[in-house]
């Protein structure tokens, strides 16, 4: 049977799920999705991910590659998958793709994104499932510097879970930016890299915002960047703070877009 290869890309409230990756006995992204993929094509479809997002993390964009059925297009199978997918999860695009596409290994960079609330309505019970409440000071250039620390090519694992690459790994990441913002009720932090260690996007927040707030050195973060593992680093921010925001890849794999 001919097939085409599809990118979905997804937006879900990571609030209900035990993370991306399909677990026998959890509710996950990727369970959902091939649930929803299956129920369509009539058969089961591995649903390929560009990266495992944790319990409780969000996506605005996460990207997810299958391949389908031809009669399948982009525009018939992203008003197919919206018709049978639960509440908390979208897809917002299906792209037709070349057919060597991978969903993680074409990727050039990933984006993600976590949410500080810094102000009184933080607390909201709207608010508060998504991002983090914090109530300490913040010196933004203390902040600001250890964010542009972070830029650059480093081996993190001073800020990775461990055992989350095999130690022959150098864990290093390409950070391409990074950086923290105001936003309306808060702050930001924004970070774009060709890859990400478990738990590295919240343990570096975890670790600024304690610089910041004056619970740690300046000089920390420096130090944790040339660490040999993660025993100094400060607890990871809570995951329904943070939200894949996007991933990108060459424009030559993308046929068309529904």
């Amino acid at each position: 049977m001919e097939s085409r290869s599809l990118q979905l890309v997804l937006q879900y409230d990571g609030s209900g799920f035990a993370g991306w990756q399909r677990q026998p006995d959890e509710r996950t992204v990727q369970g959902v999705v091939e649930e929803a993929v299956q129920r369509l094509c009539g058969t089961r479809v591995a649903v390929m991910g560009a990266g495992r997002t944790d319990a409780g993390v969000h996506a605005l964009g996460q990207s997810a590659g299958v391949r389908v059925p031809e009669r399948w297009t982009p525009t018939e199978m992203l008003r197919a998958l919206n018709a049978v997918l639960p509440r908390d999860v979208r897809v917002a695009r299906v792209s037709e793709m070349r057919a060597d596409f991978h969903a993680r290994f074409s990727a050039l960079s990933r984006s993600y994104r976590y949410l500080v609330g810094t102000d009184q309505d933080a607390e909201n019970p709207f608010r508060a499932p998504r991002e983090l409440v914090w109530r300490r000071p913040i010196d933004r250039a203390l902040l600001d510097s250890a964010a542009g620390l972070v830029t650059g090519d480093h081996s993190f694992r001073g800020f990775a879970v461990k055992g989350t690459a095999p130690q022959t790994d150098d864990h290093r990441c390409n950070v391409r930016a990074a950086m923290w913002s105001e936003r309306e009720g808060g702050l930001s932090f924004s970070i774009t890299a060709n890859r990400f260690l478990h738990h590295m996007v919240r343990f570096l927040v975890g670790t600024m915002l304690d610089i910041a707030a004056g619970r740690r050195e300046p000089g920390d973060m420096g130090k944790l960047l040339a660490a040999a593992d993660n025993s100094e680093v400060s607890p990871p921010a809570p995951a329904h703070g943070l939200y894949l925001e996007s991933v990108e890849y060459p424009q030559e794999l993308y046929l068309a877009d529904a």
